[in-house]
């Protein structure tokens, strides 16, 4: 968490292996959360739910796939993360 606080901006989309109540304090400041663990009642996904924002859980990959930078859509009600056209 220490890391990731140090790194995000105001608009910034959270990419992770999982979420524990240490990163409540990044959570806050994130557009959209991304976890490659977790379920439907994991702390990611209750966290989003009550801050209002998108998220996907269990992508299994989504740390190895998404890099610094990279532009993405997370479309939290349909469980799916989008590249975003670059254009």
């Amino acid at each position: 968490p220490e890391e990731a606080l140090q790194k995000l901006q105001g608009d910034d989309i959270l990419v992770t292996s999982m979420t524990d109540p240490a990163w409540t304090i990044c959570l806050g400041k994130v557009k959209a959360i991304i976890t490659n663990t977790g379920g439907l009642l994991c702390h990611a996904a209750i966290v989003a739910r009550e801050l209002g924002i998108p998220c996907v859980v269990g992508t299994m990959n989504a740390t190895e796939k998404l890099r610094d930078g990279m532009k993405v859509i997370v479309d939290g009600s349909k469980g799916v993360v989008y590249e975003a056209d670059s254009s």
